[in-house]
């Protein structure tokens, strides 16, 4: 095997996007050689890897050229052409997450059906096929209402999903298979962040809670530790060992739950690279999820995930009503806090609700963090010039 530090070894990242730039971080730090397979020719990630191409993440070709290129190849999305990378496998490269649990991911309906039919606990859900299957089960008084309408592939950051309360709801979806699925009594929502190897060995982040936004459906702000009890958590981690097992995955699994007003733990989705609940690990853990990530993909000894601090994270997001060239009104206030750490993703254009970048809080006690979090959110805001 090739030597991985200082040497013609290539880890090719398929995505471009803020999550490859802090994994970048990384392979800097460790002097790993890198290529990124990016849309954008302004992407996040183009400055900071040794080779950027810049091409469709979707094209079986493009991404098949690309992972020739790489000695492993690994994702910071999951919308790829999965058959380039099966193709890649088979030709002998190394591929993280497999392509046949990212295929799993990908599709919502896919992804909930293993859930249930290898015994991880999740919300019932129904199937369709198209807006005209579900239109006429909404009719037929088959589908009941309230419910959860997730189109079962291409949503991400709170988009591919709607809160459906009547059938005049059902209007402005989109044309696509979805599914519904009944809603929680939520008391909270968090997040495991597992990692696995090539040997098996498996660890996990502590557990994080999650704020959403109230109409936007993106997370606000990421609590670390949790307020659920000692035993809630641990079968939180317990469950996230086990999915990452059971799917085989090398590298990171993300997995989200709901905590219910009957104490239930269900499984909502999981997502098999570095994710947006643990951006928090960077400064509060004594290992980040990135290099956490790489340490998994490139069959290392995991690193300590344990937190040395507690940590409020918060998500920053395009105002609404801002279209443009960005400008981050109070950053410069925000550098003159103890124990606030502003990470920028590099976005020259913002929007409303787009991410932009996060801070993350740390302090000896999760009180004071929050409290100084919200002075963050209240000072600092993404808007354009």
């Amino acid at each position: 095997m090739k030597a991985l530090f200082s040497s013609s070894f290539t880890l090719g990242i398929v995505g471009g996007g803020q999550l490859g730039k802090m994994l970048l971080y990384d392979t800097r730090r460790l002097d790993i050689r890198t290529r990124v397979l990016d849309p954008a020719a302004d992407a996040p990630s183009a400055l900071a890897c040794n080779e950027f191409v810049q091409g469709s993440l979707m094209d079986y070709q493009t991404v098949l050229d690309f992972g020739r290129g790489c000695d492993v190849i690994t994702i910071e999305i999951e919308h790829v052409n999965t058959d380039a990378l099966r193709q890649l496998k088979a030709e002998g490269k190394v591929v993280h997450p497999d392509p046949e649990a990212l295929a799993i991911i990908q599709d919502k309906g896919i992804q909930k059906a293993f859930y249930l039919n290898n015994g991880f606990p999740t919300s019932p859900a129904q199937l369709y096929n198209s807006l005209a299957a579900l239109q006429t089960a909404v009719a037929d008084e088959r589908q009941p209402l309230p419910t959860v309408w997730k189109s079962t592939r291409f949503g991400y950051d709170g988009k591919g999903v709607k809160f459906l309360n009547s059938a005049a709801d059902l209007h402005d979806l989109p044309d696509t298979p979805c599914l519904c699925e009944q809603p929680a009594a939520m008391a909270a929502e968090i997040a495991v962040t597992a990692a696995r190897n090539g040997q098996g060995e498996v660890r996990c982040f502590p557990a994080c809670e999650m704020v959403f936004h109230p109409t936007a459906n993106l997370v606000e702000e990421v609590v670390c530790p949790s307020f659920l009890s000692p035993a809630v958590l641990a079968e939180a981690e317990a469950l996230a060992t086990r999915l990452i097992g059971a799917l085989g995955i090398c590298g990171l699994l993300a997995v989200e739950f709901f905590y219910t007003t009957d104490g239930q733990l269900l499984v909502n989705e999981a997502a098999p690279r570095p994710h947006n609940s643990g951006h928090f690990t960077i400064e509060a853990c004594y290992t980040s999820q990135y290099e956490q990530h790489l340490r998994g993909i490139l069959n290392l000894a995991l690193g300590d995930p344990a937190a040395h601090s507690a940590a409020v994270m918060v998500n920053l997001v395009g105002e609404a009503g801002y279209s443009g060239p960005v400008f981050y009104q109070g950053a410069e206030a925000m550098m003159a806090l103890d124990g606030v750490y502003l990470h920028i993703y590099g976005k020259s254009q913002t929007r409303p609700f787009r991410k932009m970048g996060h801070v993350t809080v740390v302090r000896p006690q999760l009180d004071d963090a929050r409290q100084l979090a919200a002075k963050v959110r209240e000072q600092l805001k993404v808007i354009s010039i």
